[in-house]
This record gives structure tokens, sequence and C-alpha cells, in this order.
């Protein structure tokens, strides 16, 4: 084996901070356990992208593992700063090399063998070496999902959104066995399934509870006969829904076209099928992540020009720091690397004020209050003791009303004599143009639709918490539904 140099001057190399080591598509694996095997280096890289190539270092319990490209490679570094990388239950650590390619000698037959055993299972094959059974799960795009703790329900719809932030879920069927709720769920593309177990397995669906317990099914195709609240078909909107059971709503069939990846698209900040970096914020749309070791409550958002607090929408903010020298960009501490993460996923690339934010988690472990007098600026906000923290109370029904930023605005505690001409000259005025309008059966809440999903932002940064009088204050959430 040898290593090409990118660059110039090897001992230039050996200079360079560990962290500091540009992108490349050769990634550099320390600590490894002294029995690892290639197939299980590879693995690490296979629900990112091809691997084209393995070097292993057995003496150093270190490998160099090469992606099919760069881009595959920076999302398995991002993903997995995150979410500790285990081979064999043993933590292990992942840079960019500062080599460029592998060349590997031809004559490692081994080697070869695993590559190909790979090549053939991203490819539907199935190998045929003695690496089989190690990658056997990979081929499968079947689930099967077992709900531990579930102190609330989880439906068909909850999983479809969770699971779908990994790629295009094509089918679901739930039952109880054993006394516990089970699913299987098939996506579109066995490394989907593969990445989504790598991401989701042992995570809570909310806070403290209803966990996540997965594996691949023996299973390779689901049978699915109706569509309605225990299985469902999603490239097969026209199936009955069966003997006594809720037809499905028009609209939401509708959206099961044959191309089910418009699915996707219908979800605001939807992540790319393979984009693995966001798998870290597993929330998928409501997954409450278990708290990672080492992970951090503060988040760092840049490109703003506003107050940045209504990130409270998705979990308490206790503090907000605008930083000094760049006003643009904030510190925000949540009151826990949950919610930083469920708010990464939904706001990071999101338009705010004609300006897409960035949002990132800070290496801070917390936002540090300024001593008395030494913030005369008022850069520094602290909002521990805020009336408006939705999620206070672990299990609370909010947080299983959690969503992605979109058009459709859900309004609550509306008093009894407001009108709906009323809400919409107070969301005209937020910035934006009021499309659509519902009242619930009782007027304490209602559903609004503005033309576009940056309005919506404006408007629930303007209008949450707005005093309709009487101390009466209007709550505002994104909402799943549209009208």
């Amino acid at each position: 084996y040898s290593l090409n140099n990118g660059t110039s001057n090897g001992s230039d190399s050996k200079k360079l901070r560990v962290e500091e080591a540009p992108p490349s598509r050769v990634l550099h694996i320390r600590k490894l356990p002294n029995e690892a095997s290639e197939t299980e280096v590879i693995a690490l890289g296979l629900p990112f992208g091809k691997v084209t190539n393995i070097l292993t270092l057995k003496g150093k319990n270190q490998a160099f593992l090469e992606m099919g490209t760069e881009e595959a490679a920076i999302t398995m570094v991002n993903y997995y700063t995150t979410v500790t990388p285990h081979v064999r239950n043993v933590p292990v650590f992942i840079q960019y090399s500062t080599h460029k390619e592998l060349k590997t000698d031809a004559g490692n037959q081994r080697t070869q063998a695993v590559l190909q055993a790979v090549s053939a299972v991203q490819s539907g094959g199935s190998p045929s070496s003695d690496v089989q059974e190690a990658l056997a799960a990979a081929s499968s795009p079947v689930l099967r999902i077992i709900i531990d703790n579930m102190f609330y329900p989880v439906t068909l719809d909850v999983l479809q959104q969770i699971f779908s932030k990994f790629g295009t879920v094509m089918k679901i069927i739930t039952f109880t066995k054993n006394n516990q709720f089970q699913a299987l769920l098939q996506f579109s593309d066995p490394v989907n399934a593969q990445q989504a177990k790598l991401a989701l397995d042992g995570q809570n669906i909310y806070n403290s509870c209803c966990t996540l317990r997965i594996d691949f099914s023996k299973l390779v195709n689901l049978n699915v006969k109706y569509n309605n609240d225990k299985s469902r078909d999603y490239t097969r909107p026209e199936l009955p829904a069966g003997d006594g059971q809720p037809t499905l709503d028009p609209s939401v069939a509708a959206a099961f076209s044959k191309d089910s990846n418009s699915l996707l698209g219908k979800i605001p900040g939807a992540l790319n099928p393979l984009s693995a970096a966001a798998a870290a914020a597993a929330a998928a749309g409501r997954v409450a992540l278990a708290g990672q070791s080492g992970s951090s409550g503060v988040l760092l958002v840049s490109n703003l020009n506003e107050e940045v607090s209504n990130l409270r929408v998705y979990g308490d903010v206790q503090r907000v720091k605008i930083l000094y020298n760049k006003k643009d960009s904030a510190l925000i501490q949540m009151s826990d690397a949950n919610q930083a993460q469920l708010a990464m996923s939904h706001l990071n690339g999101q338009k705010m004020y004609g300006k897409i934010i960035r949002v990132t988690l800070s290496k801070h472990q917390t936002v540090a209050l300024p001593r008395d007098g030494l913030d005369d600026q008022g850069l520094t906000k602290d909002f521990t003791n805020s009336p408006l923290h939705r999620f206070k109370k672990p299990g609370s029904k909010n947080f299983q009303n959690i969503f992605p930023p979109s058009a459709t605005l859900h309004l609550s505690n509306i008093p009894q004599d407001v009108t709906e001409d009323d809400l919409r000259l107070l969301f005209s005025n937020a910035g934006g143009t009021v499309k659509a309008f519902k009242f619930f059966q009782d007027h304490k809440m209602a559903l609004l639709q503005m033309s576009t999903v940056e309005e919506a932002i404006q408007a629930l940064i303007d209008l949450h918490n707005y005093n309709m009088g009487g101390n009466q204050h209007l709550r505002v959430s994104f909402s799943k539904s549209t009208i």
C-alpha cells in the first residue's frame, strides 16, 4: 500500500492541526478496537455513499477509508461530529485525512473482495463472499420498529414524518404484538434504511418516552392492502380503507402521487435522502434526540438582522447573546441538547427577513451572562424566567405539535369576541398576504395561511404572545395542515 499525498511536501501536512485538515474524500479513523474487521470499518461509510477503498493499519488501530466523492466524506464527517461512531461498541474518531486518495496494491485480494461485496450491496446485488452476513442488513429496505415506553400514541403519520427525512418511505404497516406497538416500514432504497437505523435506533420520539428500537426485517417487500390509520402504501393512493376504517382525507390522498418523492418536496426543510449531516438532527419532524454525550444545547445562528428568540417555537430559549464583533450572529442557549438539535434541523437554511439563516451547534456549552454593568449595549438577554416557555413539562402535549416552518400557522388562545377579519388584519399588518383562514369549531383556535413560508416565519416572530386584550396572549406555531 502507498499513500498519494495531496501536498507537495509531506512534512508540511504534519504541521496541520488535526481538526484543521481540509475536506478530503479520504477519512482517517482512529482508536479502532483490535478485532475490528475491514467490513465493520466500511460499514461506517456505507450509509453516506460509495466506498471506493480502504487501508487498515492493524498495529496502530487505525484505518483510512476512501469515499467515492468528497461530498459523501463531508456528509459523513458532519454526521459523526454529533453522533459518536462506534465499532464493536467502542467509540472511534473520524477526521479528514491530509491524503487526497488511496493507492491500493491490487494484489490484496481480500480487500478487493470486501470492496466488491460492498459494491454489490449498493447496486442491489447479493455478495457471495465471507462478508455477506455482515452486510446482509444493508440490502433490506424494510425496517422493523418497536416503540418502548409508549406513554403517548404514535401514529402512522408520525412515523412517516420522522423516517422520510432519510429517504422516500414507500409503505408502512403498524400492529400490536406481545403488547408492544410495532411497525414495518419500507424505504425505496436499502441505503436509506441503513441510514435511518443508524441515526434513529435508541432515540426518543417525545421527551423521555416512546423509544425507537429498530432492526432490519427479513422481508424485502411489504404487501399493503388498505390505506388507513393502520397501514399505508404511499405509491398507491387509490387503495380502499377497509371495513370500519376511516378513509383518508382527500388532500392527504392527493399528496401520495405516483412520484413519491413529491411528498418530501411538500415538507419545507425536508432533507435530501442522503443528507446525513442533518440526520444528526434526527429530530426529523418531531424526534426529541436523547442528549448525545458531549452535544451542546447552544446554537450559533448567523446571517441575521433581527431578534431571534422565537426559536422558542422549537424549545425553551434560556439565553440569547448577539456577538459584539459580528452583529448578524448570535449564540442561543436552549434548555437541552434535544431542543437545540430540533431547532437546528428545522431552521437551518430557512429564509428570514430576506436572508438565508445558518444554524449550527456551538462549541460553547452555555451562554455566559455579563457581569453587572458590563453589557451596556444590551447584547445578552436571559429568558430563564420567561412565561413563554412551552416545553417545561416533560411529555407536554406541545411536543406533539412541533413541525417544520410552513406557510400555515396554528393559532390558539383566541378570545371569543375576536373575528376572522380581526385576525386577517393583524397578520396582514405583520407584512405579507393572508391567503386562507379557518376557525376550529370552538373559535378558540384557527388555521391561518400566509402566501409564503418566509411570511409565516415573520408573522410568528411578530405575533406569538401578542396581547389580544384582557391579558389573553395569542399562541402561534407552525402547522402541518393546509387549508
